[in-house]
């Protein structure tokens, strides 16, 4: 695909509030044989500093919660729908998200990961392509055709969630906890994702 190198994007203009607002292109970290996919919503002022998704406070959440349950965060690779930090921190708009679904269809193709957990309802519904009420549907199992392929996506609170609300913590524990079953992680059987 045009401006990417492997599942990385080298350079984009398609959004030109998100160009303006940017220091950088953040794109996804993480190995390109990943099991496990997390797909965020967009940088946010830290992330668009370092260059790296999930580097802030709930980066730091996210980490916590992956050792917690045996899941190397080296081991996983992390992206987001936009690779641009909007402006204010605000949610990508529809088109911003659009813009840069190819660049995530790639990214999801090149990765072929056996789990894409999205972390949050605004990566949830643009992957899924319908309402979700992210809440209720945390630790679903989803299987839905991304491009070329059926994926099969875990539904997760975001992180920050457990910040601003300290009973979503046992929601977001509980799924990371569903995400190390399903790929085998923490020492436990092997992945139970053929059983979907």
């Amino acid at each position: 695909m045009e401006n990417m190198d492997g599942p990385r994007v080298t350079e984009c203009e398609r959004c030109p509030a998100l160009v303006e607002s940017r220091s950088r292109i953040v794109n996804g970290t993480g190995p390109e044989d990943a099991a496990l996919l997390i797909v965020g919503e967009a940088p946010g002022e830290r992330e668009d500093a370092e260059g790296e998704p999930f580097v802030g406070r709930s980066g730091a959440q996210l980490d916590e919660k992956l050792r917690d349950h045996g899941i190397d965060r080296e081991a996983v690779r992390i992206t987001n729908c936009v690779r641009c930090r909007p402006p204010e921190n605000r949610d990508p708009s529809k088109k911003e998200l659009e813009n840069c679904r190819g660049y995530l269809e790639r990214e999801i193709e090149l990765i072929d990961p056996d789990l894409i957990m999205t972390v949050g309802k605004v990566p949830t519904e643009h992957l899924l392509e319908r309402d979700v009420a992210v809440t209720k549907e945390a630790g679903d199992v989803v299987e839905h055709r991304i491009g070329d392929a059926p994926r099969k996506i875990l539904v997760s609170v975001h992180p920050a969630a457990m910040l601003y609300d300290r009973s979503q913590e046992e929601t977001f524990d509980a799924t990371v906890e569903e995400a190390a079953a399903l790929i085998g992680a923490g020492g436990g059987d092997q992945s139970r994702l053929d059983s979907f």
